[in-house]
């Protein structure tokens, strides 16, 4: 039985779908290549760049274990152009030792047999 492979679109409404839910891990497990090349906009608090799922799945725990609390998120729907999608994400948050702040960011994701094989993030 071959397996269906989702639209950028469909990759795009999921992925929205399970952040808004908080279900960051599933985000990754389900959406993202093996291969998947995450960046950052600096390398202030994680890594400015990391390859492969294994590798960004211990960067997205490293960066849970810096935040103390989220008070707050909000993430847009997506802006679908051929294979990327953009979000913005803003989120209200205080990281453990430091002052309770409201991180905005643009996320650009690129999609690819559908799969996010690409993520950089603007802030």
């Amino acid at each position: 039985m071959k397996e269906t492979i989702l639209t950028t679109k469909e990759v795009a409404g999921r992925f929205i779908e399970l952040v808004r839910q908080d279900k960051f891990y599933e985000t990754q497990t389900q959406l993202y290549a093996d291969h998947c090349v995450s960046v950052e906009a600096n390398d202030f608090l994680l890594p400015k760049t990391v390859e492969g799922l294994p590798q960004i799945l211990k960067k997205s725990e490293l960066f849970e274990s810096l935040v103390e609390q989220v008070h707050g998120r909000v993430i847009s729907d997506p802006v679908i152009a051929g294979d990327y999608f953009t979000v913005s994400w803003s989120a209200d948050m205080s990281f453990k030792g430091r002052d309770r702040f409201t991180m905005d960011e643009i996320c650009v994701y690129k999609v690819q047999e559908g799969k996010i094989v690409f993520e950089q993030f603007f802030y």
